[in-house]
């Protein structure tokens, strides 16, 4: 009795949970541009000075510009990427305005130090350009701390000579900082600075710190993007994918759903109840890792169901032949999950393999083709093989399902010893 209280508790209890939180997480969940709709653009980074390199840290930063640029155009969750040595791919869902897009995402972070030339105006106080981005070392900005434990933000240059001519000029006066057109900060030279380094108070304020050292080390970056590839997809066409792959699911669900519980009976109806939690539990994965969601996820998703609904029949064929050869309910079952099981770990720890490979060398869609498929394995282990060998084993030892139709095989197919 207690193994069918058991039973009963984990069914109830996962199929109330499943029915409660899934109109939350399919709310929750991230689409991609070919499900959403929006834009996509693949950047190739080059340096701008001719024989430099693009190095892995520069191309990150850039990468987290273009980030900060596409939040600023109000678009949804931007998703920005690194590939290979010297790519950034750029998704935006939703957007409208392409043109704007490629305006304001082209555009480099241009970072110069300015001074006064003496014919400014009112709006133009800083109006003489004495040093560049590309002047100063990359991620040279770092954040330090003085006697009094106050925030300070030292910087590096890669010419001494040149920082020390300026500042010997502008001795008193201040060196103001420019983030393309905004004025950032705008500190007074206190010394001549001969080592090619020199370190900037703001008050106290640790984020303003912090801020501003990012803002530094970001205009430092020597790193020019070109576009080598786009691609823009429609709202209605996005949502005519996602409605067609949810009607195809659904569909090929409720076939597969049939297929189970009319060949296998009762462990058909376990396989399928483990079939429906390891999708919601893909899904949960997909909300809490803040994963998004797109056609090639879909795909791998469609290609983890059928390698366990593969392991579903394997063990149940098993199972069958075991019985079909005379033996006990109890020994069959033994028997089939014990001699399937190597065969569906094996299938699906080389399908894990490929796919690690795939998500190490692959880029853009390859990447989230393969992550999902791994998520997807992993929670088809856990549900579809050892949660459904659980639920069939508590009836079993119940004393329930003593009779070979319960599996789906006739008694005139047993053949006695």
């Amino acid at each position: 009795m207690k193994r069918i209280i058991a039973f009963i508790t984990v069914v109830a209890v996962s199929t109330a949970i499943m029915v409660w939180t899934t109109p939350g997480l399919l709310n929750n969940l991230h689409l991609g541009l070919d499900l959403k709709g929006g834009f996509e653009i693949l950047y190739e980074a080059t340096p701008i000075e001719g024989g430099a390199k693009v190095s892995k840290e520069s191309l990150i930063k850039t990468a987290q510009s273009l980030e900060e640029r596409a939040n600023k155009l109000g678009t949804s969750e931007p998703e920005v990427t690194t590939e290979g040595t010297n790519r950034i791919r750029l998704k935006l869902a939703g957007v409208t305005d392409e043109a704007e897009v490629r305006k304001q995402m082209k555009e480099p972070a241009s970072l110069t130090f300015r001074s006064k030339d003496g014919t400014e105006t009112a709006d133009d106080q800083y109006n003489k350009i004495e040093m560049i981005g590309t002047d100063f070392a990359e991620n040279g900005a770092k954040l330090e701390f003085n006697n009094m434990n106050e925030p300070l933000v030292s910087i590096k240059v890669n010419s001494k000579e040149k920082f020390a001519e300026v500042t010997q000029r502008l001795l008193g006066q201040p060196l103001a900082i420019y983030m393309n057109e905004t004025l950032i900060s705008a500190p007074v030279v206190q010394a001549v600075l001969t080592d090619g380094t020199a370190s900037i108070s703001v008050g106290g304020d640790l984020n303003e710190a912090k801020e501003l050292r990012d803002q530094i080390n970001l205009g430092a970056l020597p790193l020019k993007l070109t576009e080598k590839y786009s691609q823009s997809v429609g709202a209605t066409l996005g949502k005519q994918s996602l409605d067609s792959t949810i009607e195809a699911g659904l569909i090929a669900s409720v076939f597969i759903l049939i297929f189970m519980i009319g060949m296998y009976r009762v462990p058909g109806l376990i396989a399928s109840f483990t079939l429906i939690l390891h999708t919601w539990l893909l899904i949960l994965v997909f909300v809490w890792a803040d994963f998004t969601l797109t056609l090639p996820g879909i795909a791998a998703l469609i290609l983890g169901v059928g390698m366990a609904v593969d392991a579903n029949i394997i063990t149940n064929e098993r199972i069958h032949e075991e019985m079909k050869l005379g033996k006990s309910i109890m020994s069959a079952v033994k028997a089939g999950d014990k001699h399937s099981l190597r065969t569906v770990l094996d299938s699906n720890i080389t399908t894990i393999i490929v796919a690690v490979v795939m998500y190490w060398f692959g880029t853009g869609a390859v990447k989230g083709f393969a992550l999902v498929l791994i998520v997807e394995i992993v929670l088809s282990i856990l549900t579809n093989i050892y949660l459904s060998r659980f639920l069939l084993n508590l009836l079993l030892k119940a004393g329930k399902l003593l009779k070979p139709k319960y599996f789906g095989v006739k008694e005139s197919d047993i053949n006695a010893l």
